[in-house]
């Protein structure tokens, strides 16, 4: 039987689980127009957007017969916006949000209406993704491409196009032609003997995610009747971290909304862009003001960094946007000495030693565990990760490369795989006490693999009793951590049985492409023998599995959108940001970025041995600007 909800007027409508938001905050929430949000690092992007779904689903505002969908650069960000939603409404109202990547909305739309694309761009059925880099496309420039008809250019012609920029500017750079280029410049000319490769010959179509986005694009402009039926399924649209947004991404969407009654709301901050080396558009909040007539609004409050690190934060902003303006913390500090210092060792061995030294001690002060730290690096992980995990399990505190690979996965990226989440889930369930938290996300998710509403009560009681049934079973079949990959694979391929190998990629269309399911699999076995060796407890097991108990260390990038008590940057020096000099503007965002994780401390570190500081002096001119200082440490 179908619950009705009481619908809330618009008036009478206050948030949902916090106390109150900000001013301009609440106006975006109740907005009837399009808006352009730029929101600084704790702005409470997330909360925001979670906080319009409800007020747009329990008021009405979002019409019952038509969604609202939420697309994502990054899969955690769309998953993490996903959770928030359910937390704030009823699972009724909830079930009428959609949030995803805009890879795995390309993507979904080609594998629906694919086939309806003309022959010159319509990709086999089967197509695979691939991730191609510029080795790859200097080999097709140079070596397999041929050469030009005279009429177009010479081969000459053809190198001198650079491998660097060859897919933003020419492969995936404008939207696709329909019949092709007519009159082709020797780039667009080589992009088409790509593009027909890659769709014709071979065994498999293989795509990359922008290539995937553009026949998107033109299946939408070619395919009215699909376009048509987006434009009337969601009444609104959210974007978040906006910033990244590519021009492949930002045309699919105008392809679909512009000129439509769906109201666009785009969140994010352009002080974080650094991910221009991965397309992203230089700046897209101007051409969304411009397309949409978006109303710029921004958020002033930071809900994450104490007063203190909020002011070195915005010395930071200015460098990267004159007219930023100083946010407003609403958090407390609660350590006593600098918020933020530069430590300047003699060795990397010494280094790693007072680090971990460092981190025991502010554990135990602060009463924080290892996941309240995280250790960030520009690059190379495992290059620093060979001094400092031997210094940091002496002192007790288990270091995690989260940059490092299981198998064909990296780990961070298997721990955000929706096979590996859910197999978690349901041997926390069944393996471990206190396990109602989990029993709800396992519930949810197999009622999503089953296309299970929430009001559908008799579906939801037998889901529930073969769910509990399930548990009972595999806690008999398998009463101890597996003592080898052969028996951790066995559990893994119980648990997917038991969930529907078909299901998993009906909902998750990139696990039936390419093999990635395997790899995931595959990975998540050895990372659970992995985390088993110690010969504890399945409890334990799970725990070293999520890296409960450890320190991690990850890259800048891989950080974006995390939160922790204190930041540790190692290596601040020209060896680590060697390309500095190359993109500046985006090398400091990642510096941005990689200070405003932080809630109460920065510590950045500097050993000579690694290389000088002259080719970044900017960066160590902004915070000695903020009154940063610089200790010599022995």
């Amino acid at each position: 039987m179908a619950v009705l909800l009481r619908r809330v007027r618009p008036e009478d409508w206050r948030p949902v689980g916090v106390n109150a938001l900000e001013a301009n905050a609440l106006k975006v929430v109740r907005s009837t127009d399009n808006r352009s949000v730029i929101a600084g690092p704790g702005a409470g992007k997330t909360e925001l957007l979670a906080q319009r779904a409800a007020y747009l689903l329990q008021t009405g505002e979002a019409p019952p017969a038509r969604r609202i969908l939420a697309i994502s650069v990054k899969r955690d960000a769309a998953t993490n916006l996903a959770s928030r939603v359910r937390q704030r409404c009823h699972r009724n109202h909830a079930g009428r949000f959609d949030s995803m990547t805009f890879d795995a909305f390309a993507k979904g739309l080609i594998d629906r209406f694919g086939q309806a694309l003309p022959d010159r761009w319509r990709p086999r059925p089967d197509y695979e993704i691939i991730f191609p880099n510029d080795r790859d496309y200097r080999d097709f420039l140079y070596q397999q491409a041929g050469t030009p008809p005279s009429s177009v250019g010479t081969y000459a012609d053809l190198q001198g196009i650079a491998v660097k920029t060859f897919e933003r500017r020419h492969l995936v750079g404008t939207p696709l032609p329909l019949g092709g280029w007519s009159y082709p410049t020797v780039g667009e000319w080589a992009a088409e003997r790509l593009w027909q490769r890659s769709l014709h010959e071979g065994k498999k179509s293989v795509l990359s995610f922008p290539m995937i986005g553009r026949l998107a694009e033109l299946l939408l402009r070619v395919n009215p009747m699909a376009r048509d039926a987006l434009r009337l399924t969601y009444s609104h649209l959210f974007m978040d971290e906006f910033q990244d947004t590519t021009q492949v991404q930002y045309d699919l969407v105008r392809t679909i909304f512009h000129g439509t009654d769906t109201t666009l709301t785009a969140v994010g901050d352009n002080k974080q862009q650094i991910m221009r080396w991965a397309m992203a558009m230089d700046d897209p909040f101007a051409a969304f003001d411009v397309d949409f007539a978006g109303k710029r609004t921004p958020l002033y409050n930071n809900y994450r960094s104490s007063p203190e690190l909020v002011r070195i934060q915005h010395v930071l902003a200015q460098a990267l946007d004159t007219r930023a303006v100083a946010p407003v913390s609403q958090t407390t500090g609660t350590i006593a000495g600098d918020s933020c210092a530069i430590w300047d060792f003699s060795s990397p061995e010494v280094e790693a030693a007072y680090l971990a030294a460092f981190v025991a001690a502010e554990m135990r002060k602060h009463n924080l565990g290892p996941r309240d730290f995280v250790l960030l690096v520009r690059q190379k992980a495992s290059d620093y990760a060979v001094v400092l995990e031997p210094a940091f399990n002496a002192a007790g505190i288990p270091l995690r490369n989260e940059a490092g690979t299981v198998g064909a996965v990296m780990l961070q990226e298997l721990l955000a795989e929706e096979a590996s989440e859910l197999a978690i889930a349901i041997l926390r369930l069944a393996m471990t006490n206190r396990a109602g938290r989990y029993w709800t996300e396992s519930q949810e998710a197999l009622a999503a693999l089953q296309g299970i509403t929430p009001d559908d009560e008799a579906a939801q009681s037998r889901l529930a009793r073969e769910l509990d049934a399930y548990a009972i079973n595999l806690s008999k079949s398998h009463p101890t951590p597996p003592k080898s990959n052969a028996a951790a694979r066995a559990i893994i391929d119980d648990i997917l049985s038991f969930v529907g190998r078909d299901r998993l990629i009906a909902v998750h269309p990139a696990y039936g492409q390419g093999g990635w399911l395997e790899k995931v699999l595959d990975a998540a076995a050895v990372h659970l023998y992995a985390s088993s060796v110690s010969g504890g407890d399945w409890s334990t097991a799970l725990d070293a599995y999520e890296g409960v108990h450890a320190i991690p260390l990850m890259t800048i990038h891989k950080s974006k959108g995390l939160e922790y008590h204190s930041v540790i940057f190692i290596g601040l020096d020209d060896g680590a940001w060697w390309s500095f000099a190359n993109d500046q503007l985006e090398a400091t965002a990642g510096f941005f970025v990689a200070f405003t994780r932080a809630k109460q401390r920065v510590i950045f570190t500097y050993c000579g041995r690694r290389g000088a500081r002259s080719t970044i002096a900017a960066l160590y001119g902004l915070l000695e600007k903020a009154g940063v200082r610089t200790y010599k440490m022995t």
